[in-house]
């Protein structure tokens, strides 16, 4: 394409696919039959120096650490995964493409640009623009091969189970859920999974990751069923290993997330088959010859399926990444400079458009900065909630004459199971035990805080011991690459990538805090305050709170 105007120069967009040796070729001869002044590249500042071999940039850790970043991380992930599989199968290193691009404009001695948002940012609202059902979906088909109603579902009933299986524990007598059953579905919770690492340890000698994995699995399954809940063995050794209120909290939570996936699934089924969620249109695919294609019809096709997947999404990693690269061409080509611009075959279309009439394009600062999520600040609003319920609790208590001894203990049980819980599940993803550490001693605070979250402070402590970089996602996809070593084995090495350790000890740090505040609610408050009448003399003291709050108030300003 040659757009301009007079007095300006002019824009040759090529397309290329990121992994096609013919995208390669076709660069090379473009670039040195057109002898642009300059060569653009779908690239930014990082990706193009570690595409070039150097040393890839040290990952901030304000930036690592806060918010959402864990969650925009397996974004990136993702994306780099698939793109390195892809260049596996077609024996094409991926951004070969963008490397030739500037080799050859160096053997030529012609200017490169680099025209592309930062990756950072462009993940960061990649992730903000993605709607939760989105990210149920992706979920769904990463966790169980599945992204129409059914995953979305398995996924949904996950989440529901582990609010659904404290109320087992409290309330199922009331709907016959007998402390036997549930000491049955701990008993085939623990020897089930004690079953499947057995299973899969021996059956990895003779089979392959994938198959000794499944045999484990299933399995497992099959003996905690028939074994520990059906038949009842290994109740007593259970029991004893994990006392009557871990054997309670163990069964009660297994029947809440299976009854929720049972349900969810069951959901998504009939969704499905009724037509009110269907998958994305055009994911049955025939099979085609890649001769009979194009690169850019390759290309374009995946990326509108990706668009059907996830609009939002797609607007983030598509749409704004074609107007900014084709603000960048716009600048060239107004400075009077011939220009070839090498940018994979699904934006080219967005951006020859902007080129044919540069009046549409958004405002530069609409591109970058943070995107701002749309609709409701729900998650704020739940977090703040949480900290007005906690310290509304203790103040009501205090109201209505509880004496400053049960409060403290109230309060010491919260700080113990908190800390024990960030702490343990921080050292279980290999942290320092001085990071375990700080982590759990600020878990009790941060769990009430809706700013705060404990993994923060246990990586901060962490990195002052690891370095991490961008150049350990290449890594971990070379890990990932081996079909050979078993999941066990290769999980092992993943952890020894100083990006992923760190992302699993923060991420697991806060699950342990979110694992021990439901537990106290639901289990452990109900055991110290027996003596006040369990949850329910609980209750009617904070309304006694309440009133004599409410009575105070009302004297003091009459």
């Amino acid at each position: 394409m040659n757009d301009s105007s007079p007095g300006e120069g002019h824009v040759h967009v090529v397309g290329t696919a990121h992994v096609s040796a013919d995208s390669v070729r076709e660069v090379e001869e473009t670039v040195k039959s057109e002898r642009p002044d300059v060569v653009a590249v779908e690239l930014d500042e990082g990706r193009y120096r570690q595409l070039k071999g150097g040393t890839p940039d040290d990952i901030e850790a304000r930036d690592l650490l806060r918010g959402n970043t864990v969650f925009q991380f397996i974004a990136y992930w993702m994306l780099s995964y698939v793109q390195s599989r892809m260049g596996d199968k077609f024996d094409v290193k991926p951004g070969a493409d963008m490397l030739a691009a500037v080799e050859t404009a160096e053997e030529e001695s012609l200017d490169v640009a680099l025209v592309d948002r930062d990756i950072q940012t462009t993940i960061q609202r990649f992730w903000r623009r993605m709607g939760t059902l989105e990210k149920m979906r992706m979920a769904g088909d990463l966790a169980f091969g599945v992204a129409d109603a059914r995953g979305v579902g398995a996924i949904a009933g996950i989440a529901v189970g582990v609010f659904l299986g404290p109320l087992v524990g409290l309330y199922g007598d009331v709907v016959g859920i007998s402390d036997l059953f549930l000491t049955r579905a701990a008993t085939g919770a623990v020897v089930g999974a004690a079953a499947a690492y057995l299973l899969y340890t021996i059956a990895s000698f003779s089979l392959s990751g994938d198959d000794a994995l499944l045999a484990g699995l299933g399995g497992g399954a099959a003996v905690g069923l028939v074994g520990g809940f059906g038949l009842g063995y290994g109740t007593g050794l259970v029991t004893s290993l994990l006392g009557g209120l871990g054997t309670t909290i163990v069964g009660s939570l297994v029947v809440g997330i299976l009854a929720g996936v049972a349900v969810g699934v069951a959901v998504g089924t009939v969704l499905n088959a009724v037509g009110l969620f269907t998958p994305a249109e055009g994911t049955d695919v025939e099979e085609f010859d890649m001769a009979d294609l194009t690169d850019g019809d390759v290309v374009s096709a995946m990326m509108e399926e990706f668009r059907r997947f996830s609009p939002g999404g797609a607007e983030a990693l598509i749409d704004e990444r074609d107007a900014y690269i084709a603000h960048q061409l716009v600048a060239l080509r107004q400075s009077g400079r011939s220009v070839v611009a090498v940018v994979g075959a699904g934006h080219k279309a967005g951006i020859e458009g902007y080129l044919e009439n540069p009046q549409t394009l958004p405002p530069m600062e609409s591109l970058v900065g943070v995107a701002e999520k749309d609709g409701f600040p729900w998650g704020k609003i739940v977090g703040f909630g949480i900290t007005a319920v906690f310290v509304t609790f203790f103040v009501l208590l205090a109201m209505a004459g509880v004496g400053n001894q049960r409060l403290l203990t109230i309060f010491g049980a919260w700080f113990l199971i908190n800390g024990i819980f960030a702490a343990g599940l921080a050292k279980l993803a290999g942290a320092r035990w001085t990071s375990a550490l700080v982590g759990g001693a600020v878990a009790w605070m941060t769990s009430i805080n809706p700013l705060l979250a404990p993994g923060w402070f246990t990586g901060y402590v962490e990195l002052r011991h690891t370095p991490v970089n961008v150049g350990d996602i290449g890594t971990l996809n070379e890990i990932l690459s081996d079909e050979e070593t078993p999941i066990a084995d290769l999980v092992g090495q993943m952890f020894d990538v100083p990006l992923f350790k760190l992302i699993m000890v923060v991420a697991m740090t806060n699950i342990g805090s979110i694992i021990a505040s439901f537990l106290f609610v639901t289990y452990v408050l109900p055991v110290i305050a027996a003596d006040l009448g369990g949850i329910t003399g609980v209750t009617n003291l904070m309304l006694e709170g309440a009133a004599n709050s409410a009575d105070l108030i009302w004297r003091t300003l009459a």
